[in-house]
């Protein structure tokens, strides 16, 4: 499936396409040479300036959406061709389509249907896309042989971006990855902002036939591919009904005639005749299109992304038998895929580069082929555009290019699929038109099959999809005001915006994150529309400085106010009643007794006088003071205690780990955690060394030198002391640092290379419940336990079983020791970090059982060295050792009636169904949980959720944290898929994925993701989008981005490891992501990628996709995945750069190998390393920088991250991913 992704011209497999050629996109950004063309795509995507129309449609959908009409709004259309409106046997009047218009917002039209010709020229259309005026194609777009100049060059691609916008004209400023929202065309795209209903209109001029630009590459034209202009009777279909916002891509099956919605590009013109000529034209090319590029691929390919035949109508111009098939019923055309579809072929695609010799270069500089000149004037519709100037394409705005573009069918080849707008994939012939004009070939008949070339699948345009930059990039622009959480229901800005919040009665997204704010009303609609219900709690989150933490609540020896029936604590969902005396509980309806001491009167409004002073009363999130009711054996608790447990085996003394773990102490113990910061703390620490036997440290006070006390039974661990073994680091400073100082001495010379695990665990347990006290263990350990003892492994990793049946039992333990021993643990309130030093295969599923159970962390330096690894590492344990934690905690989450908590995913240990138990729950980690309906909710009411976590404090008090959330309930799927959130989603995805490779075979898992991303998505199609075309693929407006990340969870090391990646990395990453908020998972899974050619104070330049297609040579990036820092560094930087940053004129002189960035006297090297510093300020993680030099050999590490690019583990790109989605949408839909 997954297409090469080059976005560029690749084909859909990555070679380039006939039409395409990457040439013509390759160098997309112009700086690249073709190599990278195939990249990420045309560069057009690039398109510095503006993104391709299509693209831009995508952004501005969103607003637009909305405006339209409801439903769309909650749609993005990706077009995937442009929808039409009904095909009228004359070309549509040019003003009707214009409604259109050029996008204006404001129409809350913005139909996805190609805008009138007049119109045209402001949107780009998809066909336009090939203008490059239009869409900002230019930028970027090779393919259109950039019809005006040479792409830009990466770098500028980059800047344009930034600046690019959707408008038709001028790039937006949003950026590099998008285009901005409305601004370029109208998201005719159908993605684009919400679409007329008029979608139908009839199709705009061919300039707007797709709204989408069609990728960059291909020319407008091209997209019709079939250069041939539609006939007249085939006039475009009204595109416009889908709502724009919609993302549609328009896929393969052509629409009924009527609706049928050409993908401007790919219809847009049908192919006159001379479209047939393409047919002559080898098919390979075309074929090699990549279908990948339109959403759609071509018909036949379309829906199979890769796999059927595109559609015939479109790109191919096989038969027209074929175009029924394209139909949008059907993903890919029954028949056998249109000859030159490329479906079949994706694999033609290699053939790709050249144009077929009949068509024009792929890009078509030329003028069209006749066949483009043809078109009827309803072809000049926006929804094809003629090939030539002459089209629509002539009129609309940009010209030449492109129309030329589509002209050749050749080009076609380059993004046939897009015919369907910019995502479209090409049509078989529409249905209506059914093999309209049989001679045609472009149209959507299959016409000739050498016609083939047509590149019925033009690759999808990069710049045409939805883009995560710029919905991140859209949605900062739209929140400069305090979020406040008083309006219930209301979706918060995304973790990628910086925000303020005001808790108003409910809490704050830094602590709870849902999957929707618009729960269904009843089960069965949750079922049909199989979006997750979940929420993603971080329940001990640190608020930023301008946030107060919550407040903390004393009733004194009477407790927290609680429901008699369901125990929910007293929140600002209780409504008080008969005067203030009784109150009913939100959750279950019960009546209860306010206490005499609690009474209140009441005002005119029912609420009572003193709500405002209490937090309890009208805030979100706030702390009781528990009782001693609520300590375990009735008795309170004592001060935690931290133990400190190193391995001093062979391997860890000669790393160098064992003298800068001690040495790191001496200071580290003045930081120990703290209520309060005018206090020292009350945490008492202990210390212990091991290899095959275990030593425990006397460190008494009043004693002159530590002692040291051996256990060599390791069978039945047994603590040989008390008293002196924790103790106050204050009191016993001395001795304590004499230890640290002779410890790395004692066994410098150490011979024994042999460890233990599992007594070391129990040796601290032991120790925590001789002093009767809750507390945490660092373990500092470097091997796999093979000597004699319980919990002794052995090495199971085989790298057969990667990818059989077998394969899940690598991530289950070995033995069953270390799951009991878990239990123990979190009965005591003995919370586990592990930090693993390891050289080779440690069993990181097994070592990690007690850590994950307890709710530790996992800390992993795999080949550590002190010279590069220690700064890492010392930054981890200072954090560690110093973060806010809780002990011995237990969570329960409540719900209304109507719903409850099912499912619970994260670092903790659970004995019943309801109680999370956490011996430690620090301030990074969360836990996601998911709902279920257990009977029907009210819209009135909406649904309710407390999360309430009892724990003690590190300064050994007992609390009780609160956090609150209502959402809305709907009775409409509209209402749900318009208040989703995309990020806490694909949190939901990844941690169940995560979970479920344990039990199951991982193409099981990942097979099982395609299927509920597929059924979310054709459930909205189906009930909730405008009429369109089975060729659109139309995603909901806060879902567009759910494809392009979902396949950055099927792509990761965890479900689809790349031959480097080792069992133990990806035990460890599954691990890591059980336990990480939003934010996080976020930056995992699409990680964050910044130009630094040009730095100003006080705010980042705009990200950039992560495709290599969006580097430059002479550029300078800064990647930030949450693990790890990459800076990317172009082999034609200039040289005032490179001395700026590292002090070096000449690019060979750079060291690959530096992990800090040379302090440099210049303002451009002070602010470089304060947006590195900044970048580690936000992360959990310490992230190690790693220079990467273009062409360098770590570059294939960095690689690994450009996740909308095809991985070398056979990860599918984002443009062949929405590709497969779409097909997988039309079988289920079918």
């Amino acid at each position: 499936m997954n297409v090469n992704q080059h976005t560029p011209m690749a084909s859909p497999y990555g070679q380039p396409q006939p039409g395409y050629a990457q040439p013509g996109y390759a160098p997309l950004d112009g700086g690249y040479p073709a190599p990278y063309a195939p990249y990420n795509g045309p560069a057009s995507a690039y398109q510095s300036g503006v993104p391709p129309q299509g693209y831009s449609p995508f952004t501005s959908f969103p607003s637009k959406a909305v405006a339209v009409n409801p439903v769309s709004d909650l749609s993005s259309p990706l077009d995937l061709g442009q929808a039409r409106g009904p095909p009228t046997s004359a070309p549509p009047p040019v003003s009707a389509p214009q409604q259109y218009n050029q996008y204006s917002h404001s129409q809350g039209d913005m139909q996805n249907g190609p805008p009138p010709m007049t119109q045209a020229p402001p949107r780009p259309a998809a066909a336009q896309s090939y203008n490059q005026g239009h869409m900002n194609m230019t930028g970027p777009h090779p393919s259109y042989p950039q019809h005006y100049g040479p792409p830009p060059t990466m770098q500028q691609v980059t800047s344009q971006m930034t600046g690019m916008q959707i408008t038709s004209g001028p790039p937006t400023p949003a950026g590099p990855g998008y285009a901005p929202p409305h601004s370029s065309q109208p998201p005719i795209s159908t993605y684009s902002a919400p679409p007329q209903p008029s979608y139908t209109q009839a199709p705009p001029p061919a300039s707007s036939a797709p709204t989408q630009p069609p990728p960059p590459g291909v020319p407008a034209a091209s997209q019709q591919y079939y250069g041939v202009p539609p006939l007249p009777s085939q006039q475009p279909f009204d595109s416009s009904r889908p709502p724009t916002s919609q993302q549609q891509f328009t896929s393969s099956a052509p629409p009924p005639p009527s609706q049928q919605t050409f993908p401007p590009s790919s219809f847009s013109g049908p192919p006159t005749r001379p479209q047939a000529a393409p047919v002559s034209q080898p098919q390979p090319p075309f074929s090699a299109a990549p279908p990948s590029l339109s959403s759609a691929p071509p018909p036949g390919s379309q829906p199979g992304f890769a796999g059927g035949p595109p559609p015939i109508a479109q790109g191919s111009f096989p038969p027209q038998l074929t175009p029924p098939s394209s139909q949008p019923g059907s993903f890919p055309p029954p028949g056998p895929p249109p000859t030159s579809a490329a479906s079949g072929q994706y694999p033609p695609m290699s053939q790709p580069q050249q144009p077929p010799a009949a068509q024009p270069s792929p890009y078509h500089s030329g003028p069209p082929p006749p066949r483009a000149q043809m078109p009827p004037t309803s072809m000049g519709q926006s929804n094809h555009l003629p090939p030539g100037p002459q089209g629509p394409l002539g009129q609309q705005g940009p010209p030449g290019p492109l129309q030329q573009p589509p002209v050749q069918p050749g080009m076609q080849t380059g993004y046939p699929p897009q015919q369907n707008g910019a995502f479209g994939q090409a049509r078989s012939p529409q249905p209506g038109y059914a093999g309209p004009y049989p001679g045609q070939p472009n149209y959507g008949a299959p016409a000739p099959a050498p016609t083939a070339a047509p590149a019925p699948q033009k690759r999808l345009d990069p710049d045409a999809i939805p883009s995560p930059i710029q919905v991140i990039e859209d949605d900062k622009a739209k929140s400069n005001e305090p979020f406040t959480t008083g309006v219930r229901g209301q979706a918060p800005p995304l973790v990628t915006t910086n925000f303020q919040v005001k808790d108003q009665g409910n809490a704050s997204p830094r602590f709870i994150r849902c999957t929707a704010y618009n729960m269904p009303c009843t089960s069965d609609m949750a079922k049909q529309s199989q979006v997750p219900l979940a929420a993603v709690i971080k329940p001990l989150a640190t608020l930023p400085p301008d946030e107060a933490p919550p407040y903390v609540v004393d009733h004194g020896e009477t407790g927290p106010i609680r429901c008699n029936r369901c125990k929910a604590y007293m929140c600002p969902y209780m409504q008080f009643i008969e005067g203030g005396r009784r109150f009913q509980c939100g959750f279950c309806s019960c009546v209860t007794e306010v206490p005499p001491h609690y009474f209140q009167h009441l005002d005119h409004t029912g609420k009572r006088v003193d709500c405002y002073d209490r937090p309890e009363l009208s805030l979100g999130s706030y702390e009781y003071l528990a009782t001693v009711d609520y300590c375990k054996n009735n008795k309170l608790p004592q001060p935690p205690a931290f133990i400190f447990l190193i391995d001093v085996s062979y391997n860890a003394v000669k790393s160098g780990m064992v003298s800068i773990i001690c040495n790191e102490l001496k200071s580290l113990l003045d930081l120990l955690p703290r209520q309060n910061p005018e206090v020292d703390s009350v945490i008492r620490v202990g210390f212990v060394t091991y290899n095959k036997v275990l030593h425990f440290y006397n460190v008494k006070s009043t004693l002159a030198q530590p002692q040291m006390l051996v256990v060599s039974d390791v069978s039945d661990m047994f603590v040989p002391l008390l008293d002196g073994f924790l103790v106050n680091v204050n009191e016993s400073r001395q001795v304590i640092e004499s230890l640290l100082d002779q410890i790395p001495e004692m066994f410098a010379d150490t011979r024994e290379t042999e460890t233990v695990f599992g007594p070391v665990i129990q040796a601290g347990l032991e120790a925590l419940k001789a002093a009767d006290c809750a507390g945490k263990l660092f373990v500092f350990h470097t091997s796999l336990p093979i000597a004699e003892a319980p919990g002794k492994l052995k090495n199971r990793e085989d790298k057969k079983l990667i990818g059989t049946d077998k394969e899940k039992t690598l991530f289950q333990p070995q033995v069953g020791v270390y799951n009991n021993l878990a239990k123990e643990c979190v009965a005591q309130g003995c919370c586990v970090d592990l930090f693993l030093f390891p050289n080779q295969y440690v069993d990181v599923a097994t070592l990690g059982v007690v850590p994950v159970s307890t709710g530790g962390s996992i800390y992993k330096y795999t080949y550590f060295q002190a010279q590069t690894d220690q700064e890492r590492f010392l930054n981890d344990l200072r954090r560690d050792v110093q973060k806010q934690v809780g002990f011995d905690a237990v969570m329960r989450v409540r719900t209304s009636t109507g719903i409850r908590a099912t499912d619970f995913f994260g670092s903790f240990y659970m004995n019943n169904t309801t109680d999370v138990e956490l011996a430690g729950l620090d301030c990074d980690k969360a836990i996601t949980v998911e709902f279920k309906h257990d009977d029907k909710l009210s819209e009135e009411t909406g649904a309710l959720m407390q999360c309430a976590v009892l724990y003690t404090s590190c300064s050994g008090q007992r609390r009780l944290r609160i956090h609150n959330m209502a959402v809305n309930c709907c009775a409409q799927l509209a209402d749900l898929y318009r208040n989703c959130e995309t990020d806490t989603i694909i949190n939901y995805f990844a941690k169940y994925a995560f979970r479920g490779v344990a039990n199951n075979p991982t193409k099981a898992v990942r097979d099982t993701l395609v299927n509920q991303c597929a059924q979310i998505l054709a459930c909205y199609r189906k009930n909730c989008a405008s009429p369109s075309s089975a060729g659109q693929l139309i995603l909901p407006e806060c879902m567009k981005l759910l494809p392009v990340y979902l396949n950055c969870v099927m792509k990761s090391d965890v479900l689809l490891p790349g031959a480097d990646v080792s069992l133990d990395d990806r035990a460890y990453l599954k691990q890591l992501i059980g336990c990480m908020d939003v934010a996080e998972t976020h930056v995992f899974f699409y990680p964050r990628l910044l130009p630094v050619m040009k730095l100003e104070s006080g705010s980042l330049p705009v990200a950039v996709r992560d495709s290599e297609e969006r580097l430059s040579k002479g550029g300078v990036y800064l990647m930030e995945t949450g693990l790890h820092l990459f800076l990317w560094v172009g082999a034609s930087v200039q040289q005032e750069l490179l001395l700026n940053i590292f002090g070096t004129p000449s690019f060979s002189q750079i060291d690959p190998n530096m992990i800090s960035l040379p302090v440099l006297d210049n303002p451009f090297s002070q602010r470089l390393r304060e947006v590195v510093d900044s970048f580690r300020a936000q992360r959990s993680r310490y992230m190690k920088l790693m220079v990467v030099k273009q062409e360098d050999r770590a570059e294939l590490t960095f690689r690994h991250f450009l996740v909308e690019d095809k991985s070398a583990s056979g990860g599918a790109s984002y443009v062949d991913f929405l590709c497969h989605m779409h097909k997988e949408i039309r079988q289920l839909l079918s």
